[in-house]
């Protein structure tokens, strides 16, 4: 063969393909997923099976768990020694299983999630319900495959004298499937099992009047039977597992919530640290402390509350923010058949029945099997003794064993098996009293042997053997069920005016987005001095308000951001704030054009919106109130390349300016913008000519005296009065507020209104800033266009026109 024909030439994917397919259809069968029948996956069955099979059983002494995951290694499960001892320590925790497969010497870790100590350490054993699993092991009740170097046999299931699956669950993730089955209680799956058994047209109602739905090993209250009921339905379900807690009263009027038990799978460490950072961050007003008082009697975990604190309240917030409340998603999938298959509470149950009926049969089987040889021997031996002294004759004159044998079933017909037991009979066995002990085995056996053929020729009789084997588990494990079933999921109310501590607090929020909130004096000790923020950023507002008012960003494509102000970030003055992507998903290209705090969403006041594209939308304010908030909500529909320009809260009675790039105004009443929606579009506000925007809007009082400060690409700046304008109605063009040129002509940038404390800042396409006073301006008319300000040969033309409230120190 020349060496080029050693190669396969065979396109990519189908080599990945197939090999991935493999990988997988193993680690699905094979690795991650319990079979129907024992609750079992490969690595626990290979660890029950070698335990059992070294004597490491309940009755016997503890053995140093290194020498089991040795075995298992070495003979069932050739992968690491963790996961063979991860795996190990998992069926010894009475936090994670219900009913414990291994008994445990040593640390095996602890609900707060610490690691158990290595191997060498920890000493284990079969635990006594373990043993139901593998009873009757060794009567060929399963069938057994090679292991993996092809030296011995292992089983490839167990016989499991109870239904473990149910009782202990299983959780675990494979390629393209995972599963999530929850443990229940022992008794009610044991007769559940009979009841569909015996009846199986049993339907799921009756099933569920015994099986009630999960129970964890660490209690809690499930809630939602709805969920439990689709769950054993369909495999998939989802209820609510709550912590179960009580509110109890202390000395002095005051109140602790205390905490028994907690939802299952959650870490009891990560809960308390939880718990205490919401007291820590300020989260929540009203508690003292959080302290884990738990000992050997049990876990308590102890939230003391302040004086005066509603304690019904806080306990729905940690309920609803922290791990207290989890939801449980059941996802039953098990190997049936060899095939990954998501199964109903009737299936599953159904899956174990069969799996018992083989198991019994199969027993019945090994069991008549036996009794029949040892009934065929013992007829010989009976036939021997009636005989004694001709057959002593017979093998005294033998030459040897072999010729004995020979000699005894040519002479008395005895069959080979019996002549080989009479040949090895001790002599001390041929007393007279023998005879009766054989004829009294021989009744037992003939007794024995038609009750067996009666448990093979009968299924109803096949049923009662698997039944009576059920109870006596039932009746040697049953315990009391931990944890409690509630029909209606409880809905949680959250006041957060109860919960959150009023404080005065200077809120900012810079351009990039950064926001924070900052005590009072932590910002008086700033001397007047501009917040930190990182360099380039500004400030876009700087807002004193009371932790327990709202703050509202509203952004240019149209969505406004909800953030409590308790939620902000508390930083002080001068250290930067934190992006508010951290609070609220922001969308990349978006970005924050105004913010507002609200105290009371109210009918009376409205929002007023003007886009680039000359729309304006007014609804009321009532509308933007939100109860989820993690992400951006709408606060407009902007339509193709639109965006927001200006955002003003108003009362409806007031005045709308609108300025445009090419200098048009456009003055006419608010109330013209009827109110609609919150995710309407609004209506035209300006009638813009083509290729021409909306730079500026502004909301005048009626009767205000207003003076208006235009700023042009060219630098050019004037101050004019805004009775140089009629007031008109919407929709319309609007007027000139600039002389118009032939060449060159100057396009606003910006149109502000002035009052005694406005800066104006100008930014230029060569990032130079150039700070304006108005007031060191005098007022022009329409037809004017002002006087230059900044020199755009030197600085590029202006790109950008802010405006600033003077702080109170500058004036």
């Amino acid at each position: 063969m020349s060496q080029t024909e050693r190669y396969l030439d065979l396109p990519l994917e189908d080599v990945i393909g197939d090999r991935f397919g493999r990988y997988s259809k193993y680690i699905i069968q094979e690795r991650a997923l319990p079979d129907a029948r024992d609750g079992l996956k490969p690595v626990q069955r290979r660890i029950l099976y070698a335990m059992y099979r070294d004597g490491n059983i309940a009755d016997k002494p503890f053995r140093k768990s290194a020498k089991t995951v040795g075995n298992v290694i070495g003979n069932y499960h050739p992968h690491g020694d963790s996961s063979v001892y991860d795996a190990m320590i998992r069926m010894s925790q009475e936090w994670k299983v219900r009913n414990l497969l291994v008994d445990m010497h040593g640390n095996n870790g602890s609900i707060d999630g610490d690691p158990p100590a290595a191997m060498r350490y920890t000493e284990a054993r079969l635990s006594k319900i373990s043993s139901e699993l593998l009873r009757d092991i060794d009567k060929e009740t399963v069938d057994y495959i090679p292991n993996f170097d092809d030296s011995e046999d292992e089983p490839v299931v167990l016989p499991a004298m109870f239904p473990n699956l149910l009782v202990n669950g299983s959780t675990g993730i494979s390629a393209g499937y995972a599963t999530d089955i929850p443990p229940h209680h022992l008794e009610e799956v044991i007769e559940g099992v009979i009841m569909q058994m015996e009846k199986p047209s049993t339907t799921l109602e009756e099933l569920m009047s015994v099986i009630k739905g999960p129970d964890f090993p660490t209690g809690g209250i499930v809630q939602g039977i709805d969920g439990i009921k689709q769950a054993y339905r369909t495999g998939k379900g989802k209820v609510i597992v709550r912590a179960k807690t009580e509110v109890e009263e202390l000395r002095g009027g005051r109140q602790q919530i205390t905490i028994t038990e907690i939802p299952y799978e959650v870490v009891k460490a990560n809960l308390v640290k939880k718990m205490d950072e919401l007291r820590f961050d300020k989260k929540v007003d009203g508690i003292a402390e959080v302290r884990d008082d738990t000992d050997r009697t049990g876990l308590r975990i102890v939230v003391e509350l302040k004086k005066e604190a509603d304690a019904k309240a806080i306990l729905h917030y940690l309920l609803k923010n922290t791990d207290l409340q989890v939801t449980y998603n059941f996802n039953m999938v098990a190997i049936h058949k060899k095939t990954p298959k998501l199964m109903g509470l009737q299936p599953l149950i159904q899956a174990y029945i069969e799996h018992q009926k083989d198991v019994a049969t199969r027993r019945a089987q090994f069991d008549l099997r036996k009794a029949t040889d040892r009934q065929h021997i013992v007829k010989g031996l009976i036939k021997a003794i009636s005989i004694l002294d001709e057959v002593i004759a017979t093998i005294r004159s033998s030459k040897d064993k072999k010729d004995a044998k020979e000699n005894l079933m040519s002479k008395y017909q005895f069959s080979d098996a019996q002549a080989e037991a009479i040949v090895t009979l001790q002599l001390y066995r041929l007393t007279n009293t023998d005879i009766t002990t054989l004829e009294e085995e021989a009744a037992e056996l003939e007794r024995r042997i038609h009750e067996l053929e009666a448990i093979l020729g009968s299924e109803k009789k096949l049923i009662s053997v698997i039944k009576k084997g059920l109870q006596s588990v039932k009746k040697q494990f049953k315990d009391a069920r931990r944890t409690v079933i509630r029909d209606e999921i409880e809905e949680l109310k959250i006041n957060m005016d109860v919960l959150v501590a009023s404080e005065d607090v200077m809120v900012t929020v810079t351009e990039e987005g950064y926001v924070k909130r900052t005590s009072i004096r932590s910002y008086t000790a700033s001397n007047g001095e501009p917040p930190g923020m990182k360099e380039g950023d500004r400030l876009l507002d700087r807002i004193e308000v009371n932790t327990t008012e709202t703050l509202l960003l509203f952004t240019r494509l149209g969505s406004y951001l909800y953030v409590p102000v308790h939620q902000l970030p508390d930083i002080r003055w001068k250290d930067n704030g934190q992006h508010i992507a951290n609070l609220v998903s922001l969308d990349r290209n978006d970005s924050i054009l105004a913010a507002m705090t609200v105290k009371d969403f109210s009918d009376q006041e409205s929002l007023l919106f003007v886009t680039k594209n000359g729309m304006a939308k007014r609804s009321q304010l009532s509308l933007y109130q939100a109860q989820r908030f993690s992400k951006p909500l709408m606060a407009l529909k902007l339509k193709g390349d639109d965006e927001v320009i200006s955002v003003m809260r108003t009362n409806g009675q007031q005045e709308l300016f609108i300025a445009t790039h090419q200098g048009y105004g456009l003055w006419f009443d608010e109330e013209e913008v009827s109110l609609v929606g919150q995710r309407a579009a609004g209506v035209k506000a300006i009638n813009l000519k083509e290729d021409d925007r909306v730079v500026d809007a502004i909301s005048i009082v009626p009767g205000e005296k207003v003076d208006l400060f235009i700023v042009t690409h060219r630098g050019a700046v004037k101050k004019m009065s805004l009775t140089e304008f009629e007031k008109s109605s919407r929709a319309k063009r609007g007027l000139v507020m600039l002389r118009e040129l032939k060449t060159n002509p100057h396009r606003v940038i910006g149109c502000k209104k002035v009052t005694r404390t406005t800066v104006i800042e100008v930014v230029t396409a060569k990032d130079h800033l150039e700070m304006i006073n108005p007031y060191n301006y005098r007022n022009s008319d329409r037809y004017s266009n002002g006087s230059f300000a900044v020199d755009t040969a030197q600085a590029g033309v202006v790109k950008e026109v802010r405006q600033y409230l003077k702080e109170p120190t500058e004036q």
